[in-house]
């Protein structure tokens, strides 16, 4: 079993968005009650609301959190055509609220003229930057020229992508072998449309974004989009949440020395996944690469891990209430631990363990031959 927490959010309307901080410390929620509240974990493991303001007049779709090399800063994207920047700050010894902290808005992004659908933060080594995509179809690229100002944005890049846009996904590969990368996913329901998953990369000729490839096998609304932790990987992994789980390989081709166009990029599918028999909504992978979890409309969230000839299998199937499910073997599956996010799962979830404490073999554990000799099955291998 695993431990389900509930966490009585006291949103007044459906919940967007939740985001975690670099240390998993401090969770963020977004609702369309037109608010965001700051969740800090105390050292028992419970979560308590240490802040909820009013952030736009729309819906809140998506709220991120930006690097803490960059101080304790929010971004928020809205129904209303606007993204917001939000600071917290701690009180002067002049002000009333000496020593207490509380945040405040250092800017508001209004180019968009349709609902801004996704915010995110670029990967730090890439410095204080900030990409928008709205239902208009345009992704938006912002930096703050000075991080001690946050207050001051500029408009770098203004990326018209034709389709509705509904997610964006940095690739967080810091290697001088890969330019900087996005991944821009499309909600878009005319299924006539194939591509609702386009991949922009930066040209250092022309300082500017350029598309590089796109996904035409996708052709239902997406609805998340992840890029994994590259972890000095030569090619690049994408998860993507649509009517299914699926997951791409992107492999880099050796650009031509005379060749100024974006990266040609290989795409392979490793994995889809329909188990969730309903849309999925989230994405999202563990720190290291290794499980991604997926949430869709049976309530579930399931976690996803390959094994060492790169076979993705469903490992934990994680329900709200904590009641066990059973599998597709019909046996119930053997869960996770999981406090807080479904993410975080524990060391046992991602070796394997927790299947063999019940006695049977790992779901990704290779399967044993059939051998003559009976010694040599008395000792089943567990990974």
């Amino acid at each position: 079993m695993f431990v389900a927490r509930s966490i009585a959010a006291d949103h007044k309307d459906l919940i967007h968005d939740v985001s975690y901080d670099f240390h998993g410390r401090r969770m963020a929620t977004c609702s369309s009650d037109q608010s965001v509240k700051v969740w800090d974990k105390s050292e028992n493991g419970e979560w308590h609301c240490t802040a909820s303001w009013k952030t736009h007049s729309g819906s809140v779709w998506r709220v991120t959190w930006a690097h803490p090399e960059f101080g304790q800063v929010l971004a928020s994207c809205s129904f209303d055509r606007t993204a917001a920047v939000w600071e917290e700050i701690v009180g002067e010894s002049n002000d009333k609220q000496r020593g207490l902290s509380h945040w405040i808005k250092r800017t508001t992004l209004v180019d968009s003229r349709t609902s801004v659908t996704d915010v995110k933060f670029a990967p730090k080594h890439m410095g204080l930057m900030l990409t928008t995509c709205s239902a208009d179809g345009v992704v938006r690229i912002y930096e703050a020229p000075d991080v001690m100002n946050l207050s001051q944005w500029s408009l770098q890049h203004e990326i018209s992508c034709k389709l509705s846009c509904s997610c964006i996904s940095w690739n967080p590969s810091s290697s001088r072998a890969h330019p900087p990368m996005f991944a821009v996913g499309s909600d878009d329901s005319n299924v006539a449309y194939g591509g609702k998953v386009q991949i922009y990369e930066y040209n250092e000729n022309t300082r500017k974004y350029a598309k590089a490839e796109t996904l035409m096998t996708v052709t239902d609304a997406v609805h998340d989009i992840s890029f994994a932790p590259n972890l000095g990987r030569s090619f690049h992994v994408l998860a993507i949440a649509t009517k299914d789980v699926r997951i791409f390989k992107l492999v880099p081709m050796r650009k031509e020395s005379t060749s100024t166009g974006p990266t040609k990029l290989e795409v392979q599918i490793v994995a889809q996944f329909d188990n969730h028999n309903s849309q999925v909504w989230r994405v999202s992978w563990n720190i290291t690469s290794t499980l991604l979890a997926s949430s869709g409309d049976d309530g579930c969230v399931r976690l996803w891990k390959a094994n060492y000839m790169d076979n993705w299998k469903c490992t934990g199937i994680l329900k709200g209430d904590g009641s066990p499910l059973t599998g597709s073997s019909g046996q119930p599956t053997a869960m996770s631990t999981v406090v807080g996010s479904s993410v975080q799962t524990s060391q046992n979830a991602l070796n394997g363990m927790s299947a063999g404490r019940i006695g049977k073999r790992a779901p990704f554990a290779p399967p044993l031959r059939q051998l003559t000799s009976p010694k040599t099955n008395q000792h089943p291998a567990y990974y």
